[in-house]
């Protein structure tokens, strides 16, 4: 960060935010105010839809309910579902000041989700069912109505941002197990009760348990604070105007007294029979479904033996197997299976999104260097040491249907802060793609 910094010149002396000439009381020649400051172009929006298109995740769609049939009956209910501050986290500017200065929450233009789903062809009723964080459940008894009168529910749950204590998700706001805030979890069961197929959207800053109600859902679609042009995004993914394309970037757990893991646990951090209990996660590391699918195949390592300051060229073909366009993240995980020091079970060393056609396929290569497999030995030092690697590509931690393996020789190298730290990829079309 402080070498972009100095690339961007924000460290140079003199240097200030604001452009000569802006709506700054105190830029421009003699304090004379100019033209007013646009901090929200359309260019901006534009990408920051983009963003919060290919984030959205899809976690589970058993039934194929969505997309939205067209001209569906929709309720959208829930404290999140017409809350134009759902989409942002607690150090954005409307929620990091807007509890102080309303006028800043108010400033950034924001189409709520039961409104952005207005403008997705489905017929839309409204329910807000509660707030986040209180444990009234007065409101139940209208969303429940407005649910037994439609033909899907789309329940708008999760978090409120905010800051030391005045949020469920932020700084200084902790959480004591991982149910959802309030009585938000007893919503989705009482909606999965009146027999309406029920959509579960997270906006949330953190992974919460599900477990509990997960089997009695439809779907489930995850979105972690997706910014201003949330709404517009999630609303595209439930009317299947936008093909999900969104992986998780950390695990969903099953059970709301699960303890805080990583994916990148040992072997006998998983489930194992000396323990009665099971800590596999409800969703895996790097899972997210599509409205396509996707297969892999011809896996190639070269050279499959390599030296310890070597680099590996790990390819392989992906396809859509599907009737429509759609784009896959593949996932490359690396595993060390003998080692001087408890390595974790596999670690994610490289990823890239491939945009396909329906019917499309791509050749897929990850030039690996051996300092990808670099770890603290015994002596603290970090170290690449001979011995297998082991390899998995596909599309989730959980879903690797490419595996094989390659050989480092040579002697341990120390490695130091000039160590290789990305994987570089490389996408290449196929003669009658």
């Amino acid at each position: 960060m402080l070498a972009r910094k100095f690339e961007l010149g924000l460290l140079d002396p003199g240097w200030t935010p604001v452009p000569a000439g802006s709506g700054d009381a105190g830029s421009g020649a003699g304090g004379v105010r100019g033209p007013a400051l646009d901090l929200d172009p359309p260019e901006h929006r534009e990408l920051a839809l983009r963003l919060a298109e290919e984030s959205v995740i899809l976690l589970a769609n058993p039934a194929g309910l969505l997309p939205l049939r067209a001209g569906a009956r929709v309720a959208v209910v829930g404290p999140l579902a017409h809350d134009p501050l759902a989409f942002f986290g607690c150090y954005s500017m409307p929620r990091h000041l807007g509890e102080a200065h309303p006028e800043a929450a108010a400033s950034v233009p924001v189409t709520t989700l039961r409104d952005a789903l207005r403008g997705e062809r489905v017929e839309v009723s409204y329910a807000a069912g509660g707030t986040v964080r209180s444990r009234d459940t007065s409101g139940f008894a209208a969303a429940l109505a407005a649910a037994a009168a439609a033909d899907v529910v789309v329940a708008v749950v999760g978090d409120e941002a905010g800051l030391f204590g005045r949020g469920t998700s932020g700084e200084g706001c902790d959480a004591a197990d991982l149910r959802l805030p309030g009585v938000q979890e007893d919503l989705l069961a009482a909606l999965a009760g009146t027999g309406t197929p029920v959509v579960a959207v997270l906006v949330t800053g953190r992974p919460y348990a599900l477990g509990a109600v997960a089997g009695r859902l439809a779907a489930i679609v995850q979105a972690f604070f997706p910014g201003e042009e949330g709404g517009r995004a999630i609303a595209g993914v439930l009317s299947g105007r936008v093909v999900p394309s969104g992986k998780l970037p950390v695990e969903m757990p099953a059970t709301a007294a699960a303890l805080p893991s990583s994916y990148l646990r040992s072997r006998l951090a998983g489930q194992h029979d000396g323990s009665s209990v099971d800590p596999s996660p409800l969703f895996a590391f790097g899972h997210g479904l599509s409205y396509t699918s996707f297969g892999y195949e011809d896996l190639s390592i070269s050279p499959d033996r390599m030296a310890t300051d070597g680099i590996a060229e790990i390819s392989c073909t992906v396809a859509n197997t599907g009737t429509r366009a759609g784009t896959e993240v593949v996932q490359l995980y690396l595993t060390d299976p003998v080692a001087s020091v408890v390595r974790p079970a596999s670690w994610l060393a490289g990823f890239v999104r491939v945009p396909l056609e329906a019917g499309q396929r791509r050749r897929v290569t990850f030039r690996v260097h051996a300092d990808r497999t670099a770890y603290s030995g015994r002596s603290g030092e970090r170290i690449v040491e001979p011995g297998e690697i082991a390899i998995g590509v596909g599309g989730a931690s959980d879903h690797l249907p490419l595996r094989g393996s390659l050989t480092l020789h040579g002697p341990v190298r120390a490695v130091g802060p000039d160590r290789v730290l990305v994987t570089e990829s490389v996408l290449a079309e196929l003669d009658g793609a």
